[in-house]
């Protein structure tokens, strides 16, 4: 008897470390932290993204984007779109900007930018104004399964933090607790805030700029905080509710460093003292704020001990603000880079991007292999080991987690496309309704308005100053062929010529591609 009960208390040990085998083997869903800074160019940083630093490497402090290229992935060739709402659909879609319509930035509800229906030569077609909406059937909206939705499903805690800019006023789109977010911190349908100050209440109380006043943080009105402070304490808060007990998913969307350009005073003065102007000054103690709450989320993530399971990913919307509101000669700010936000011109698109995967990216790894902004909704599930065709739109981004870890590139010369079939607004190199295509080191830009095109090398000419159209006519065939077919298997939508009526024609009519 006594034997027996020995055997059964061994047996019952056995089982028990067995069963802790089985638990330490099984994996834990990742923490994520996306985050994403709006408008902030490739050099508005202290972390060199090209072959040498620059002047503007120079110029700004950011310390912690320092620190997380040291412990993780630096990616120098990474794409967005040229303005925040297409951008923003696409990340949280997978869907190439062509295919989803969301082509420029949202606000009122069914209506056309006003910039768009007074365009003297160009009629613009009916995308989808109201943005991205998960339910079927919307009227001028995308309908897609949101990112965080499918985060949601499989366990994990969403939060979402600053500007959200997904859908127009009024529309399922516009409230991120819709797209599958547990938290909505200060996200709404505009895309910019009326004020950065705490002690102007973020614009609230405003008469006629309610549309701007940044929602939900009125235990801060009247204090000495700036937004992208208050946003990150925010931030912590709502992880402290879970930390260690689920997966969490924080999108940290600042609004940062769009206008109106509002110094954060911890910083302002370094950059008088350095010599910049008040405008450059309080732009660059903007950045340095920002970076602060990037080093906050580390150092919470540090403090809970949660730096080994949580995945950063760092990324901007669209290229530098260059046009209009910066200090200095305009279209300059991201030299060698040509033009800035809104353009198709790489200072418009070309983005700062960093990932550290625990575990999987090398500490301090580079890499040259370029990626487009869809292609992080397929990495991220990839990352939470989420699978499935639980999607209801195609995807079209592919997921980097090949490049993440140390493999090879997601496709030899794979094709990356833009399309922006609308008004931007302000003028400038490169800004205009265009389509666009990169494969390898060749760029090739269809203007819709004068249905001119632009060929170049990025690899040999980073600042785009050598139109190659008329030495390399079969390269500039063979892409503008590629962009077409693209064009015609998303059913992309193209502006119409405001004297003819007629359709503008897609790039391979403009030009003779037979051999």
């Amino acid at each position: 008897m006594r034997k027996s009960k020995f055997l059964g208390i061994i047996c019952l040990l056995i089982l028990v470390c067995s069963c802790k085998e089985i638990e330490k083997e099984v994996p834990q869903q990742p923490n994520i932290v996306l985050f994403l800074v709006d408008d902030m160019g490739w050099q508005d940083t202290s972390v060199p993204f090209w072959n040498q630093r620059t002047a503007y490497n120079d110029l700004y402090h950011t310390p912690n984007m320092e620190r997380l290229a040291a412990e993780g992935m630096k990616f120098t060739q990474a794409y967005a779109t040229p303005v925040c709402s297409p951008t923003r659909v696409s990340l949280m879609t997978g869907m190439n900007a062509a295919r989803h319509r969301v082509t420029n930035w949202t606000l009122r509800k069914d209506a056309l930018q006003p910039m768009e229906t007074n365009h003297p030569t160009l009629s613009f077609p009916e995308w989808n104004v109201n943005g991205m909406s998960p339910v079927e059937g919307d009227p001028k909206a995308v309908h897609a399964t949101p990112l965080p939705k499918l985060l949601q499903d499989a366990g994990y805690y969403t939060v979402h933090t600053g500007k959200a800019h997904f859908g127009a006023i009024g529309t399922p789109g516009d409230d991120p607790l819709n797209l599958g977010f547990d938290v909505n911190i200060a996200g709404h349908a505009a895309g910019a805030p009326q004020s950065y100050l705490g002690m102007e209440n973020f614009g609230n109380g405003k008469e006629g700029k309610e549309v701007w006043a940044v929602p939900g943080l009125e235990k801060y009105h009247g204090d000495d905080i700036y937004l992208t402070e208050a946003l990150t304490q925010e931030s912590l808060s709502a992880l402290d509710s879970v930390k260690g007990k689920k997966p969490f998913f924080l999108y940290m969307s600042h609004y940062a460093v769009h206008t109106p350009i509002m110094g954060d005073k911890r910083y302002f003065q370094k950059y008088v003292d350095a010599g910049l102007d008040s405008t450059e000054a309080k732009y660059a103690s903007m950045v340095e704020g920002m970076d602060k709450s990037l080093g906050d989320i580390m150092d919470y993530l540090e403090k809970n001990q949660l730096e080994d399971n949580t995945i950063i990913l760092f990324m901007s919307d669209n290229g530098g603000l260059s046009a209009v509101a910066r200090g200095g000669e305009p279209h300059t700010h991201n030299r060698p880079l040509a033009s800035g936000k809104g353009s198709i011109y790489e200072g418009g698109i070309r983005e700062p991007m960093l990932v550290k995967w625990p575990g999987t990216t090398i500490p301090g790894a580079s890499t040259d292999d370029y990626v487009i902004i869809e292609d992080f909704y397929p990495t991220i599930l990839e990352m939470a080991g989420i699978s499935g065709n639980n999607k209801v739109q195609t995807i079209d981004g592919k997921s980097f987690t090949s490049i993440l870890k140390g493999e090879v590139a997601i496709e030899e010369e794979r094709p990356l496309f833009w399309h922006y079939p609308n008004e931007w607004g302000p003028e400038g190199p490169g800004i205009g309704a265009f389509s666009a295509i990169r494969s390898g080191d060749w760029k090739l830009i269809y203007f819709h308005e004068d249905q001119h095109m632009e060929l170049y090398n990025i690899t040999e000419d980073i600042g785009e100053t050598q139109n190659m159209v008329s030495t390399q006519a079969e390269k500039t065939r063979e892409m503008a062929q590629i962009l077409s077919e693209h064009l015609v298997s998303v059913n992309a939508q193209m502006p119409s010529n405001k004297e003819t009526g007629q359709t503008i024609p897609l790039p391979n009519q403009k030009i003779n591609i037979s051999k």
